[in-house]
């Protein structure tokens, strides 16, 4: 099992929490090795020939940020809270919040400043020590959330569970995990099941995709147990036969869910594509704002945000003699949204 850098995140612990997943990311933990190191610079490879340079050979703290913001989204379609490019290109700060709290990026910077000043750019290792940090807190994160569940549904974290245990564990992670920080949300369809059809869509394919999951890890325990046993997804002596699964199995199976979730999704944003096309009909890009909350009203489940909610997107055309208009483009590739 990985390390944990799990708990509460007030200010001082996550500090602490961070200073941990900084020192396995330089090896000091033991978690994150050179090998895996070597791996996430080999990915990063490619995007860091095309960025500009310093004299040294580094580049810059921005991009530096655009850079963990392209791998992320390219790998696992993550958007990095306080890494994104859309931010202002003079902003002294990271950001105001991350996929923890709102001291993670800055956190992680003061760390690498500690070891290289401002002024010498960050190398390409730097770079892989960001990437390998944010992955074992993304770790950490998933591993909070997933002992939430599990203690809302009574679950012990050391008793194995069944195959049905864990479908109950997965159904419940992705209310939380697609809902995030709407707690009231979360509460109302957690207390009457009948709502989740209706508020999630595609709700049959996304319980559909989690037991897939868990399929995959039983073929694997079944036709490759070395590959399992390699993985920490088997154990020795354990039975392949009978489907029993630990935390750490289940920690694992939502870490799938993280990596794979978007290209499983893709078929929703080509269906959203789809509809805003459709309703586009002098092909400028663009729908009228009316049309918009129209088709909403009629058939579509989408499509409901209001104007200022549409307005802080950058998805609202305000300046057009038609009316206001939602940009599409801007509309689909909105963070909420694909």
């Amino acid at each position: 099992r990985k390390s944990s850098v799990r708990g509460s995140l007030d200010a001082g612990v996550l500090e602490r929490d961070l200073s941990s997943a900084m020192g396995e990311a330089l090896g000091c933990g033991g978690h994150v090795g050179e090998q895996h190191l070597a791996s996430i610079e080999a990915q990063l490879a490619t995007m860091w020939r095309t960025l500009p340079k310093t004299a040294e050979g580094n580049v810059e703290r921005r991009s530096l940020r655009y850079l963990i913001h392209r791998h992320f989204s390219r790998t696992s379609a993550l958007h990095i809270r306080g890494f994104e490019p859309s931010r202002p290109a003079d902003a002294s700060g990271w950001g105001s919040a991350d996929i923890l709290s709102q001291r993670v990026p800055a956190f992680v910077e003061s760390v690498l400043q500690s070891k290289h000043k401002v002024e010498l750019g960050f190398s390409l290792n730097d770079a892989a020590h960001v990437v390998a940090t944010i992955e074992q807190l993304i770790y950490d994160f998933e591993g909070s959330v997933l002992e939430r569940v599990y203690r809302q549904q009574h679950k012990p974290l050391t008793r194995s569970l069944s195959s049905q245990g864990v479908e109950q564990l997965l159904e419940s992670y992705m209310v939380h995990w697609l809902l995030g920080d709407d707690e009231e949300g979360i509460s109302m369809l957690l207390g009457n099941r009948s709502l989740i059809e209706i508020a999630i869509p595609h709700w049959d394919q996304i319980v559909g995709f989690t037991k897939g999951l868990i399929r995959d890890l039983d073929y694997k325990r079944q036709h490759l147990p070395d590959a399992a046993l390699a993985a920490a997804t088997a154990r020795p002596g354990h039975n392949a036969l009978a489907a029993r699964y630990s935390f750490e199995d289940v920690h694992g199976l939502v870490g799938g869910i993280t990596k794979s979730f978007a290209s499983f999704w893709e078929s929703e944003c080509v269906s959203m594509k789809s509809a805003l096309v459709s309703m586009d009909r002098h092909s400028t890009g663009r729908v009228p704002l009316s049309r918009f909350y129209s088709s909403a009203l009629d058939t579509e489940w989408r499509f409901g945000e209001s104007e200022s909610y549409l307005r802080d997107l950058g998805a609202l055309d305000e300046t057009s003699w038609l009316g206001k208009q939602v940009i599409i483009p801007n509309y689909i590739q909105a963070a909420s949204n694909c």
